[in-house]
């Protein structure tokens, strides 16, 4: 059965140089679409902890400054000062960052990882 994705159409008719180009772009397309998914792959996890982990952060130091209450004062000062610290955003240059959107772009980057992979083995099988 002939998809339009077979490999299977007869070269006959085609001069040479026709179908070095058609393997030579296919295999650019391949090269690009698998650097994106291994950068994705990368990246994505990092994003997703550091954006859990900023978030949870504060409430954290809230649940230890709430149990340092009864205990000694100047440790509890201390915890609240630290939890004041933790900021709820970031500017980097022209870019605002925030836990949620740390959260966001590695999910974003891990469908960007999955949309690539089925791409990169749709342009292997165009080969």
């Amino acid at each position: 059965m002939d998809t339009p994705f077979s490999n299977t159409a007869p070269t006959a008719g085609r001069p040479a140089w026709v179908n070095i180009v058609r393997v030579a772009v296919w295999s650019v397309c391949y090269f690009a679409f698998y650097f994106v998914q291994q950068v994705a792959e990368l990246v994505a996890p990092l994003l997703l902890i550091v954006g859990i982990g900023w978030s949870a952060l504060p409430h954290l130091m809230g649940i230890v400054s709430s149990s340092s209450e009864a205990g000694d004062p100047q440790a509890h000062d201390v915890i609240v000062r630290v939890s004041h610290a933790i900021p709820d955003h970031l500017n980097l240059g022209s870019h605002l960052l925030t836990p949620s959107s740390l959260i966001f772009d590695g999910l974003a980057l891990m469908a960007a990882a999955a949309l690539c992979a089925t791409l990169s083995a749709v342009s292997a099988r165009s080969m």
